[in-house]
């Protein structure tokens, strides 16, 4: 799998638009656009690190040298991308449940 494709994964999985991405890793978005278009180009090694930071994977992964990007079953996935879209406020519940629970 590409950079491109592998870098379209994570940004769905993640929910992380261009503009958030491209912020937080400090490239501009026209660079950002280059990574997943369909003639990608591959970023730079101190830019791939910033992205891979901010998408919590590996720069292995996303270069394609690792066959997932983190050791979790697709039920983890789910769970962890609907997470991802709660409030503070939910996710502050949910922590609690989950603590309660592991006693």
């Amino acid at each position: 799998m590409s950079f491109a494709v592998r870098l379209k994964e994570e940004m769905e999985f993640t929910g992380i638009q261009h503009k958030e991405l491209a912020a937080k890793a400090n490239i501009t978005q026209r660079a950002l656009l280059t990574y997943v278009s369909s003639k990608p180009s591959m970023p730079p090694a101190d830019v791939a690190v910033r992205i891979a930071q901010v998408l919590g994977v590996s720069v292995e992964y996303l270069v394609g040298n690792e066959n997932s990007s983190q050791n979790i079953t697709n039920i983890e996935r789910d769970i962890l991308k609907f997470f991802r879209n709660l409030s503070t406020s939910e996710k502050n519940a949910i922590e609690t449940i989950l603590k309660s629970l592991s006693k």
